[in-house]
């Protein structure tokens, strides 16, 4: 029986996901969504990239979600529990507000968590779901829905949200990004299931190396081979091919560095 429960729950949680994934979608390409739509088109996403990532927009209005969610008959309890609201005695309001909206999906392309950024220079610059009963940061990897059925034979592994949108963008479709922690042994098993080889795009300032130097163990132990991508003078991914374009940073991907001389 309480397996039987906890089943009942993970799907109803996926179903609450799914609709904030929509209202979202939604809600980039109304009026009030202007400027989230304006703010990807600066960072020269196309239509068919902001689609196949289902980005979106929360409203300024602290509670709009919420409303809506109550509006399809969900139950305040599950609400809570799916990260996506705040309960509290003075009110109930949402976890997200005023952000781009970066719908978290699992291999098999469902919803289980969001990514949040801020528009201008608001902290935190991103915020995530919190873990919840579908959503563990430390099992699941960004953009891997899509990164899984690429015919390359290693996988990008880089920082952030946008920088593995620009990846896809260019036509690097196996490109894929830990969620706002570091790489984890958990992690490096998911990506062994996947590929023997991964490269390392993280930015090429200090924590960006350090990240690098932190994650090559973690990868060896797994079985997986590392190499490491040079992005300089770029800061990171996204930056380089706006830059340099995708012929250039096909060719940065071929001469990734081997991980022991990258160590030394």
């Amino acid at each position: 029986k309480e397996e039987r429960d906890r089943a009942d729950k993970r799907s109803a949680l996926l179903e609450v996901n799914k609709l904030a994934a929509n209202y979202f979608y939604y809600q980039l390409r109304q009026p009030q969504g202007k400027a989230g739509y304006e703010y990807f088109r600066r960072r020269e996403l196309t239509e068919e990239t902001i689609r196949r990532f289902g980005l979106g927009y929360a409203n300024k209005t602290s509670d709009d979600l919420y409303r809506y969610l109550k509006s399809k008959g969900y139950q305040d309890g599950l609400l809570k529990e799916s990260g996506l609201v705040t309960l509290e005695e003075r009110g109930s309001y949402d976890k997200f507000w005023n952000r781009v909206m970066f719908p978290i999906m699992d291999p098999n392309s469902r919803v289980i968590g969001f990514g949040g950024r801020v528009m201008g220079d608001g902290e935190p610059k991103y915020l995530n779901s919190p873990e919840t009963l579908i959503f563990d940061k430390g099992r699941n990897l960004y953009g891997l829905n899509y990164a899984r059925t690429s015919r390359e034979k290693s996988l990008l592994v880089c920082e952030g949200y946008m920088d593995v949108i620009a990846m896809h963008q260019a036509g690097f479709t196996n490109a894929v990004a830990s969620l706002g922690t570091a790489l984890t042994s958990r992690h490096a098993a998911l990506l062994k299931r996947y590929t023997e080889q991964v490269i390392l795009t993280y930015d090429s300032d200090g924590a960006g190396v350090k990240a690098a130097l932190r994650a090559i163990p973690i990868l060896r132990e797994a079985g997986v081979s590392a190499r490491v991508l040079d992005l300089r003078p770029y800061k990171d991914p996204d930056e380089f091919i706006k830059n340099k374009g995708k012929d250039e940073f096909k060719k940065r991907v071929d001469g990734a560095r081997n991980s022991f001389l990258f160590e030394i």
